[in-house]
């Protein structure tokens, strides 16, 4: 099945209450994805209420994971001159 649309991140809303971003459905409701999903590489949005879903266009990097780690500094530590 092909989705309904092809949608920006941009051009969706936060909805902070829900903790995802939407897009209006033309069944009246919304298209939804979380940040959660978007971590995961998802790209479907999906409508609770009715079949239908979008392909949501992002940036993978613009949604890193928060659990990941950093990679360590440089190994190269600073020296102290002390004249």
């Amino acid at each position: 099945m092909a989705a309904y649309d092809e949608v920006e991140i941009e051009d969706m809303e936060w909805n902070e209450e829900l903790q995802v971003f939407t897009y209006p459905c033309p069944c009246g409701d919304l298209f939804q994805i979380t940040r959660e999903d978007l971590r995961a590489g998802e790209e479907i949005a999906r409508c609770p209420s009715c079949s239908l879903f979008i392909t949501v266009i992002y940036n993978p990097e613009d949604f890193p994971d928060p659990e990941r780690k950093q990679p360590p500094p440089s190994s190269v530590s600073p020296k102290l001159v002390v004249a």
